[in-house]
């Protein structure tokens, strides 16, 4: 794929970048927003819409978290990506984005312990590191409407992890068998493999357990049987080392970030997505630490930043060389043209919360206006 004739721009957001076998005509990337609206845990025809709204050609979109396997579930309507059905209700979700000539990766997850046995296979209690239930917060049950605690989770024993890795190696293959350009392993926001990484979580006294590279072990072994099974181009890697959502803290982030850095960067993966420290959002805080610098000088792929960016920031980042690409979420959700709006600097949709996760397949959803319909 070229760029095409006369797209260049001296906005850093919209100079050209290659990643892996893919060429970025912009570095605006559609950044994972959970919307519960695959019911039944399919992705549905809106969802081919909804993508396709928010695609421009050598642009990066990256799906909602997508779980791996029947135990990865702990919210409502998210979609799957582990059987044949499941690539079956992908495949024109991706042609929709293809069509358009955008790059489509689909997030795989598992939640791990935020989780309830009412979301897991006959009642089973949700497996995690840990047999330390989350105390903060409630989960939303399947119905869509029911508050709860969340469930006692089950310490995982050591000779079950290599099913788990497993599972990931499956979702991959099924994903680009939907025709997906790569998968983005989540291991961010206190979800298994991040409650794996925290220390503050993990408590475990066998090799996955101590210290931080026994605490990274699993996480690195599904980079690796993914790398194996799809190519190392094809995978990304999503981290929040100083988040504390899901109770996910670390007495040593920057420590843990360091070494995750220079492990993604020995295996070569495609891109690694970094959650900034001010996405107060997703459980991430402002504090002294220098944003995703030091990440930075020890990742040598691609790096995407997200977390509060607006315009000015992105093009900040990407200038002065913190980041190659910026996540956008929120600003996303709410203008499906973002990338034509940044480059004319035209105003931006607000995007209304109360609409983020509700199940209706058109409000909030697919009925924010572009530029075109607004005039």
């Amino acid at each position: 794929m070229e760029l095409p004739e006369g797209e260049q721009d001296d906005n850093p957001l919209f100079q050209p970048l290659q990643m892996g076998p893919a060429l970025l005509f912009h570095r605006i990337v559609l950044a994972p927003l959970t919307r519960s609206r695959s019911y039944g845990g399919f992705a549905q025809p809106h969802a081919a819409l909804y993508y396709g709204q928010r695609t421009t050609s050598g642009g990066l979109l990256i799906t909602e978290a997508t779980g791996i396997s029947l135990t990865a579930d702990g919210v409502p309507n998210t979609p799957s990506c582990y059987t044949d059905e499941h690539v079956a209700a992908w495949r024109p979700v991706v042609k929709a984005v293809h069509d358009k000539g955008g790059i489509f990766f689909v997030q795989l997850w598992h939640v791990g312990r935020q989780s309830h046995t009412a979301y897991q296979p006959n009642g089973t209690p949700p497996a995690s590191p840990t047999s330390k239930r989350l105390e903060t917060g409630m989960i939303t049950l399947p119905d869509g409407k029911t508050r709860a605690p969340f469930s006692q989770p089950r310490k995982l024993e050591t000779h079950e992890i290599s099913s788990l890795v497993q599972d990931f190696v499956t979702a991959a293959k099924q994903a680009r068998a939907a025709g997906f350009d790569g998968v983005e392993i989540h291991a961010a926001n206190g979800y298994l493999l991040d409650q794996f990484m925290k220390d503050s979580i993990n408590d475990r006294t066998d090799q996955y357990g101590g210290s931080i590279e026994n605490r990274c072990r699993f996480p690195l072994e599904v980079v690796d049987a993914v790398i194996d099974a799809i190519g190392a181009e094809r995978v990304g890697f999503r981290l929040s080392p100083h988040a504390d959502y899901g109770d996910s803290r670390d007495s040593q982030p920057m420590a843990l970030a360091a070494y995750m850095a220079e492990q993604l960067s020995k295996r070569s993966v495609v891109y690694a997505h970094y959650l900034e420290p001010r996405n107060k959002d997703a459980g991430e805080h402002e504090s002294s630490v220098p944003s995703v610098w030091p990440f930075r000088k020890k990742f040598k792929g691609v790096l995407i930043a997200t977390g509060g960016y607006g315009r000015k920031e992105g093009m900040k980042a990407v200038n002065n060389g913190k980041a190659d690409c910026i996540g956008y979420g929120r600003h996303f959700l709410a203008n499906p043209d973002l990338p034509k709006r940044i480059r004319l600097n035209a105003a931006l949709n607000k995007a209304n919360p109360a609409t983020y996760s509700i199940p209706d397949p058109v409000v909030g959803y697919t009925d924010y206006p572009s530029l075109e319909e607004e005039m």
